[in-house]
């Protein structure tokens, strides 16, 4: 199992290389949407927590 998982994660990391040198603005513009959802998502779990700790 562990020799298939270095493959995928190779063949992986094969395949981003390979976008990136592809399409280097094309892959700058799905890292920063990925970004722009793991920011919002943060900001989202912060907002949450900070709504249960002032609710009366």
């Amino acid at each position: 199992m562990q020799r298939v998982k270095k493959i995928v994660l190779w063949g992986v990391l094969a395949f981003f290389v390979y976008a990136i040198v592809k399409s280097p603005s094309q892959a700058a513009d799905i890292l920063r949407t990925i970004w722009d959802i793991v920011v919002q998502g943060v900001k989202s779990i912060g907002s949450f927590f900070d709504a249960l700790l002032h609710t009366k």
